[in-house]
């Protein structure tokens, strides 16, 4: 089955810099756009990025020229590097997995990984 594992989360100052890693299986992950989404109690889950099979990226404006989003896909891993971390960074970061076959969309989800940005 479709599996999603997130790494990389923790607490860092502000200015510093992570670097997650979601580790798929389960499906051809080359052949699917793979993202990174965030939500915080109470709020809707964001996009933050996405990269498609290709490797054409797309960033939230919040994050733009601080975040960068890749992919390996003999690794079957995206990455989201994450520099100049700000407090309102603060989330819980999900690896996405979005499956478009024959106009019909589906969405599957990590677990999770928190970031957390304090002094």
């Amino acid at each position: 089955q479709v599996q999603l594992v997130e790494s990389g989360g923790g607490s860092v100052q502000p200015g510093g810099s992570l670097k997650l890693s979601c580790i798929a299986s389960g499906f051809s992950f080359s052949i699917d756009a793979m993202g990174w989404y965030r939500q915080i109690p109470g709020k809707q889950r964001e996009l933050v990025a996405s990269i498609t099979s290709t490797g054409s990226t797309n960033y939230a404006d919040s994050v733009k020229d601080r975040f960068t989003i890749s992919r390996d896909n003999a690794k079957n891993t995206v990455y989201l590097q994450m520099n100049n971390l700000k407090p309102e960074d603060t989330s819980v970061y999900y690896c996405n997995r979005r499956r478009e076959r024959a106009g019909v969309t589906r969405d599957y989800w990590g677990q999770g990984t928190r970031v957390t940005i304090s002094s």
